[in-house]
């Protein structure tokens, strides 16, 4: 069921509200990028998500070097609050949000919602990686 969520950095500078599905599963990976950041996201649509406070506060790092994905984050505590971009590949324009930057999720929405994870270390993005322990 497609529910708004409320989301927002560590010194309240950015807020953020993006309509998910949490029963149509959450994403994980362990690219470089990811790894480091424990990341773990839900993916909406950029017409479901919009920043209500802080705009001018996000910073972006493109982390490729097509400019078609950039993770965005607070210029001022540095948290890390969503991704956005337009691959063809999986469907064209998102926002993915970093679940740790939920304010409003429940614990049960969370442990319930099913994860796919990504090799996209390999850039075998469309299956797991062989271990996934540590991510």
């Amino acid at each position: 069921m497609l529910k708004v969520y409320s989301g927002s950095c560590h010194c309240g500078g950015i807020a953020f509200e993006a309509a998910i599905d949490f029963s149509e599963g959450t994403s994980r990976y362990n690219c470089t990028f990811c790894r480091k950041t424990r990341n773990w996201t839900a993916a909406t649509t950029p017409e479901r998500f919009r920043i209500t406070r802080g705009d001018n506060l996000v910073g972006k790092y493109d982390a490729t070097d097509q400019g078609s994905n950039s993770h965005c984050f607070c210029s001022i505590c540095g948290v890390w609050l969503f991704s956005d971009g337009n691959i063809p590949e999986v469907g064209g324009a998102y926002v993915t949000v970093a679940i740790a930057a939920l304010d409003d999720a429940s614990v049960e929405e969370l442990n319930s919602a099913p994860i796919t994870w990504m090799d996209g270390l390999h850039d075998n993005w469309f299956s797991p990686p062989q271990e996934t322990e540590h991510l």
